[in-house]
């Protein structure tokens, strides 16, 4: 049973800094690109951030010089700081895998991030 474990959500005020972490417990080498998604109440998920296995990273333009996506292949692990952080970047955070030869991504179960004074 491959199990993909979030950890590093939680309350901060604006301003604040939050790490989040992800590690999917698979070693067939399927993992490719990984990433995070949010998604606030109302609204639809939305892509935070993505870094490809060797490195290449993508941003939503709203997260652009605020946050970090970061990686180890080794631990399949993936990785977002986030500083400067506002009321809107209040939502439920989850951590992507995508997969080659077209195998299912992995999703994580969502970790709360609450920015309020």
């Amino acid at each position: 049973q491959v199990q993909v474990v979030e950890s590093g959500g939680g309350l901060v005020q604006p301003g604040g800094s939050l790490r989040l972490s992800c590690a999917a417990s698979v070693r067939d080498g399927s993992i490719n690109t990984m990433g995070w998604y949010r998604q606030a109440p109302g609204k639809q998920r939305e892509l935070v951030a993505q870094i490809a296995v060797a490195g290449m990273t993508k941003y939503a333009d709203s997260v652009k010089g605020r946050f970090t996506i970061s990686r180890d292949n080794a631990k399949n692990a993936v990785y977002l700081q986030m500083n400067s952080l506002t009321p809107e970047d209040t939502a439920v955070y989850y951590c992507n895998a995508e997969r080659r030869w077209g195998l299912r991504d992995y999703w994580g179960q969502g970790t709360q991030v609450t920015v309020s004074s």
